[in-house]
């Protein structure tokens, strides 16, 4: 029969945890509906589910995250105060080569959106080249490496090669989340017509070879409207609507494309 000793110290240890768990949705929640993000970003909202996804791959404002090429920056809006002043966060992107190309340019904005608010005072920046081995962060030091719809653009070869970074900056035990638009399963894989997708069952065997296990995955980013098979591939959708407005209306009516969203788990 337990004392009331012990069921005490249960009860504040139950409590201490509750009151932990709280404090983390407390500070996503803030950093979710801050005016740092604009309107447009938060609009989004409603097809990135961001809360839900962070808290899916078990995020909290105490772990070291890395954040994959953050472009402009929509998730940094999130990460950044989330973890700021009890935990850290790396945004690995494309190197300023000092040429006038995407990924000089891209580089620059991010920095300068990286300066132009105390917010983000916190945030390193580390060097990422797709299909080239990279420092995301120290060896053994990420609790957590998130990538949101980037492996279309890395091509098989460097999905591969992301994954191996990512592996070598994650701690044992720790998180690779992707988020990718779907390619449908039931499709034969062609990477020269995929349309912006990437099919699931090759995100899994790629993160497998480079030392992962799948953990879980929701369909909290699933959208059964979209076909994926569209005329200017996915970005025929919103928020780019390539052609402009024809058929503008159908397309807001599909909304975002279909994603998976998985988690992994460094064996």
């Amino acid at each position: 029969m337990k004392t009331i000793k012990t069921l005490l110290t249960a009860s504040i240890v139950s409590l201490i945890a509750m009151s932990s768990a709280i404090a983390d949705t407390s500070k996503l929640d803030q950093a979710i509906a801050s005016e740092v993000r604009s309107d447009k970003n938060k609009a989004r909202d409603v097809y990135r589910h961001p809360k839900e996804t962070l808290a899916f791959f078990g995020l909290s404002d105490s772990m070291t995250v890395v954040e994959l090429t953050p472009g402009g920056g929509w998730y940094t809006e999130i990460l950044a105060p989330t973890l700021k002043g009890s935990g850290k966060l790396y945004g690995a992107h494309y190197p300023d080569t000092g040429e006038d190309n995407y990924y000089s340019n891209s580089r620059k904005k991010l920095e300068a959106k990286m300066a132009s608010n105390a917010i983000f005072s916190e945030v390193v920046l580390t060097d990422f080249t797709p299909r080239q081995v990279n420092e995301i962060a120290p060896a053994g030091t990420a609790d957590m490496v998130l990538t949101f719809r980037n492996l279309h653009n890395w091509r098989e070869d460097g999905v591969l090669a992301v994954f191996k970074d990512a592996h070598k900056a994650l701690k044992t035990g720790g998180v690779l989340g992707v988020v990718e638009h779907e390619y449908p399963a039931d499709k034969a894989w062609d990477p020269k017509k995929s349309g912006g997708y990437f099919p699931r069952a090759l995100t899994i065997e790629l993160a497998e070879k480079a030392g992962f296990e799948l953990a879980a995955s929701s369909d909290v980013n699933a959208n059964p409207k979209d076909t994926a098979d569209h005329p200017k591939g996915v970005w025929t959708l919103p928020p780019r609507l390539a052609l402009g407005d024809t058929d503008k209306e159908k397309y807001l009516a599909i909304g975002e494309s279909n994603r998976m969203t998985l988690k992994f788990v460094k064996k």
